[in-house]
């Protein structure tokens, strides 16, 4: 469409150029002759002689000069050259007294040409004879065609690159996404961690990787998932089968030490809060899933709570062999807006992992101060510590990690959560000379 379009309009520029210079040359001429009509027809045929004797541009136009009835009075090509001309030009010019103009075909040589012709007209308003200018659109034709010819070449160059463009489109970016919509529905369909074939670093690459990320991280999270429901599995069996051979224990005996049966009831006793905690964590992480977790706010004294939860728990642990060393201070520390009875568990939940994970080092240090705004508490431990390579994922929910001490690995991510809508943080590292420091930062509020 573009060719023709452009063929057409550049055909008609041409001839119209050429049409509107014939009929200007043409007008200027007449102007120019009308000077002898007023002379006797012999020197206005003499005159019209010799102007075309003396025609400068003869190579490229033929000047006629033509009677009423027809007939070539003179011309550049010589007096009477040629055959009377029988374009429809001539007679227009003398029905219309205008200029006129013919493209077409020369009736006698067949040839292409354009004439223009300009009648001459007495004061009397006569018309004694046509001034006729004609050139061969030979030339005009040839820079027509050469200028479709380029258009055609245009035309092909461009359609080649759409066909190129269409293919390269079709290659990075079709494919790609043809191959990420049906590895996404892989993934839809339970094939967790699969992958993309990275082709090239653009933004097809980017969504290969963002995908890539995605499924092994879902194929992570349905791992630890089925971790949990193991862990949880293992650690809801260990207590109900203590509890369960305990109380047949006791059923089945008539006579039973009392000693034994006491110290079975401490057991089913233990055990049976043990479940109670697990039942009770278990539900504060579905709490938190589906946005029921909640604060109750007041200002309390946030040492006073961690020094008796510390107190507490370090009882407990001295019966397991693990000291538990409070580093007192005498700073003065203010009261702060926080949930009381969350960051006792947050405290204690941090004690028994220091306990579980890190009990072989048979010590744990907390302490707790006052800090460029904010009620610092910090607890260590003296065990192995966490290998690096773990340390980015120890918070996540159902993360359990190579440790093989008991947990459902919901604990940390619970405790991060009440921290952080305290608006605290919670950081975890491996502490110079070993074990696992545990830093818990609240804000004061002050200003």
């Amino acid at each position: 469409m573009f060719v023709v379009i452009f063929s057409v309009s550049f055909s008609i520029y041409c001839y119209s150029n050429l049409r509107v210079g014939l009929e200007e040359k043409a007008k200027t001429t007449t102007d120019f002759f009308g000077n002898y009509i007023n002379q006797s027809y012999n020197e206005y045929y003499q005159s019209c002689i010799r102007y075309a004797q003396t025609f400068e541009e003869k190579n490229n136009l033929e000047l006629q000069f033509i009677s009423t009835s027809g007939k070539i009075v003179a011309s550049s090509y010589g007096q009477w050259a040629g055959q009377a001309p029988e374009t429809s030009d001539i007679a227009e010019a003398i029905a219309t007294q205008t200029i006129s103009h013919y493209l077409g075909r020369n009736p006698h040589t067949g040839e292409r040409i354009m004439a223009v012709s300009s009648p001459m007209i007495y004061v009397s308003g006569e018309v004694i004879g046509v001034l006729r200018f004609v050139t061969s659109l030979r030339n005009v034709d040839r820079q027509i065609v050469m200028a479709v010819g380029l258009a055609v070449l245009v035309g092909i160059l461009f359609i080649a690159f759409v066909l190129y463009s269409s293919r390269f489109f079709i290659r990075s970016i079709l494919e790609p996404v043809s191959e990420i919509t049906a590895t996404a529905k892989r993934i839809a369909a339970g094939s967790y961690g699969a992958r993309i074939q990275k082709r090239q670093d653009d933004e097809i690459g980017e969504l290969a990787d963002t995908i890539n990320d995605m499924s092994a991280k879902i194929a992570q999270a349905e791992k630890m998932q089925s971790e949990f429901i193991s862990s949880v599995s293992h650690e809801l069996r260990t207590p109900l089968t203590a509890i369960t051979g305990w109380g047949e224990t006791i059923l089945s005996g008539d006579h039973i030490d009392p000693g034994e049966t006491r110290r079975g009831m401490v057991i089913i006793l233990r055990e049976a809060r043990r479940l109670t905690s697990m039942v009770e964590e278990l539900l504060e992480f579905t709490r938190m899933q589906d946005g029921r977790f909640t604060l109750n706010m007041e200002d309390a004294d946030l040492r006073a709570e961690f020094e008796d939860t510390v107190f507490m728990y370090g009882s407990r642990l001295k019966q397991e062999g693990i000291e538990l060393l409070y580093e007192e201070s005498d700073e003065d520390i203010p009261e702060i807006p926080c949930d009381v009875s969350r960051m006792r568990q947050v405290f204690l939940n941090i004690l028994d992992n220091a306990a579980k994970h890190g009990g072989e080092g048979k010590r744990i240090t907390a302490s707790i101060h006052h800090e460029s705004g904010a009620v610092v508490v910090r607890i260590r431990d003296f065990g192995p510590g966490i290998p690096e390579e773990e340390l980015p994922h120890v918070k996540m929910k159902f993360y359990k990690g190579s440790s093989k001490a008991r947990g459902n690995g919901i604990g940390l991510a619970v405790c991060e959560e009440i921290v952080t809508m305290h608006g605290g943080t919670l950081t975890l590292e491996n502490a110079q000379g070993g074990g696992t420091l545990v830093t818990i930062s609240l804000p004061t509020g002050e200003e």
